[in-house]
């Protein structure tokens, strides 16, 4: 096992910039009309949902204001998940299984953006960088 730890930073910066970028894509359906758009999206709950998805994205991927940003993006998909995929549900059964009511993504993007709070933005990331800068230790439980 210990022979993978040297993989730790560079594969979290990986899946960092992966699911920053996807959830990025994400935002810019709701409020740029890419990749197809999404119908029904121009109501400012829909648009404010879709800029912290953007921005949010962007900022976790490239690792600046992680912990923040990551809080942020937690609670939105939080917010998403129950108000719009459990309000929706047509069954009791579809109200409790997420993948009964198409919410499998918000509750995915939920709990990495809440792994991500408490882990940091680890050691390949531009607040790691700027805190070097600065002569502080990264914040990041590794």
């Amino acid at each position: 096992m210990n022979a993978l730890n040297r993989f730790a930073d560079p594969v979290y910066c990986l899946m960092r910039l992966i699911v920053g970028l996807m959830f990025a894509c994400h935002g810019g359906q709701l409020v740029l009309g890419m990749f197809g758009g999404m119908p029904g999206s121009n109501n400012a709950f829909t648009q404010t949902g879709g800029w912290i998805q953007l921005i949010g994205g962007f900022l976790i991927a490239f690792g600046l204001f992680t912990r923040l940003s990551a809080f942020i993006c937690s609670g939105e998909m939080a917010v998403a998940y129950f108000m719009i995929h459990v309000a929706n549900a047509a069954t009791p059964m579809a109200k409790f299984f997420p993948i009964a009511n198409k919410g499998e993504l918000a509750v995915f993007y939920c709990w990495v953006f809440f792994f991500m709070v408490f882990y940091g933005p680890g050691r390949w990331s531009i607040d790691a960088l700027l805190c070097k800068r600065k002569g502080a230790a990264p914040a990041s439980a590794a």
